[in-house]
């Protein structure tokens, strides 16, 4: 019979060092408003899972996936110009 060991490595995998960049937490930072924008749309979504839609649900989900365009505008917009140059 052989016994079942934790390996304390893989439990306690992340280790302080393993902490995000300066860099990552920026870039982060920069993708929020797409993120919560996206967050918001599949609210919308899940919401109208188990019902019919309704006319409200309905442009609650439009208006959701127009700040998520807009978002995602936003932030390509902004990284094109700052791999340009022009906008750094």
């Amino acid at each position: 019979m052989e016994h079942i060991v934790t390996v304390q490595q893989a439990v306690t995998a992340f280790e302080p060092w393993l902490e995000p960049t300066a860099a990552e937490l920026d870039a982060i930072e920069i993708e929020m408003p797409l993120i919560a924008a996206e967050v918001e749309l599949l609210d919308a979504q899940i919401a109208t899972l188990d019902r019919p839609v309704s006319e409200l649900d309905a442009r609650r989900i439009r208006r959701a996936r127009r700040r998520v365009l807009a978002a995602r505008r936003e932030l390509s917009n902004r990284t094109a110009l700052s791999t340009s140059g022009v906008g750094a």
